[in-house]
């Protein structure tokens, strides 16, 4: 069966819909390819749901690691409605009704830059987040997938990709006008990645079972044409995409291990030895190392990029599932999902600095580009933990539903972009 998020993301979209969920970790079985007529019209209700707005979870109080009263929520921000002059000051209370969260007061550190943006594909609420960096307030939850466990933006930050993995697509959002484009890429893509020059988007397309039949295929987007122009076969089951700075190479980590494809060739140029059934994947700024997790023994593997060799394994903590590395290559950030914590370690992985309890079932992990925060994502409470790389503390957390709703909106993936 195959090692991936589905189970998570896809039970968290079943838990919005009233499925009771006893194992929110275990993946479905491998699902048949949809018929001709089910896949257009698979494809129809996406283009004309993607760009809709609706309700989502609301904000409510938690216990969680981080998280403080009137914390910034899922709920977009919408402008309080101006009174008319002699009108009252005080007015009825609405329940449920949208609020203007603050910059966050609690962080102790430097706070992130200005100037960013972050996407975050929520899984469970079948929506990505579109929010400001420095401020912590979602600004926008208009784009819609059906559970979106990747997500990425090119560059320029004019094009959203996301992974839908609950159908056989990704889908292309024009940042500004929302407009999206659904592209078939195959069974449950799991993660998406835009190339360093932004011509390229990869698609992991994890499909539904790692043995005979199978998916093992990249799909190789053309960010112009919103068309798949190549497959690459990886091994079975790719997972996590992650590319080189200069975009020669990507990382792909697959049921067999960490594969190495060619940009330019568009080929399999070679595998790193020694990491099987790896799952995430992170390089370093300056491309010299590749860290990748094998959830199932616990381990974090450092790679030298150059030579394609694991230089050191580093005992982790429970189920390590995601993988960052900051900007100046100092430290990585590993989400221990069956830990509820965030590890943390040297570059070299020769130390381990410290381990930051989050919230529940930590799915996620991002570095802000300006290298001051981290952020976590909690696929079982949904949110986002923040923080401060200086302190390894959490000085604030994004939410993202009341701890009575089952996975919340379980944030699987971030992606942090400069604004135009």
């Amino acid at each position: 069966m195959v090692r991936g998020l589905r189970g998570l993301g896809l039970a968290a979209a079943c838990a919005a819909a009233g499925t009771a969920l006893t194992a929110p970790s275990a993946a479905p079985p491998s699902a048949a390819p949809p018929s001709a007529a089910s896949a257009a019209a698979s494809t129809a209700a996406s283009t004309a749901a993607a760009a809709q707005d609706g309700p989502d979870p609301g904000a409510g109080t938690s216990g969680e690691q981080g998280v403080q009263p009137g914390a910034p929520s899922w709920t977009a921000f919408v402008p309080p409605v101006p009174r008319p002059p002699g009108a009252p000051s005080s007015r009825p209370a609405r329940p449920n009704a949208p609020y203007a969260p603050a910059p966050s007061p609690w962080v102790r550190g430097r706070p992130a830059e200005a100037g960013y943006t972050a996407y975050i594909a929520l899984a469970g609420s079948g929506r990505v987040a579109r929010v400001d960096v420095a401020a912590h307030t979602v600004t926008s939850t208009a784009i819609r997938a059906d559970t979106a466990e990747g997500v990425a933006v090119t560059p320029d930050a004019r094009k959203v990709y996301v992974a839908a993995t609950g159908q056989y697509q990704v889908i292309a959002v024009d940042a500004a006008t929302l407009r999206a484009t659904p592209i078939v890429v195959g069974a449950y893509p799991q993660d998406v990645a835009v190339s360093p020059d932004g011509s390229q988007a990869y698609a992991a397309v994890t499909g539904g079972d790692t043995g005979p039949g199978g998916s093992s295929a990249v799909a190789v987007i053309d960010t112009r044409t919103d068309t798949v122009i190549r497959r690459v076969d990886v091994g079975a089951a790719p997972r996590r995409i992650a590319f080189a700075p200069d975009g020669k190479d990507a990382y792909v980590t697959t049921a067999r291990g960490l594969a190495v494809i060619d940009t330019a060739k568009g080929e399999v140029a070679g595998e790193v030895p020694g990491i099987p059934d790896a799952q995430g994947v992170a390089v370093s700024a300056d491309g010299s190392r590749v860290y990748a997790t094998r959830p199932d023994a616990d381990l974090l593997y450092v790679v030298d990029a150059a030579h394609r060799t694991v230089t050191r394994r580093v005992k982790a903590g429970a189920e390590p599932w995601a993988v960052a590395v900051t900007p100046d290559g100092r430290k990585v950030y590993v989400a221990d999902m069956n830990s509820d914590s965030a590890g943390v370690y040297d570059a070299t992985g020769r130390r381990h600095l410290a381990d930051v309890p989050v919230g529940r079932r930590p799915a996620s992990v991002a570095v802000t580009p300006d290298g001051s925060e981290v952020w976590v994502g909690n696929g079982m409470t949904g949110t986002v933990s923040v923080i401060d790389a200086s302190a390894d503390e959490v000085v604030t957390t994004i939410r993202g539903g009341p701890p009575s709703t089952t996975l919340g909106a379980s944030p699987l993936a971030i992606a942090f972009v400069r604004n135009p």
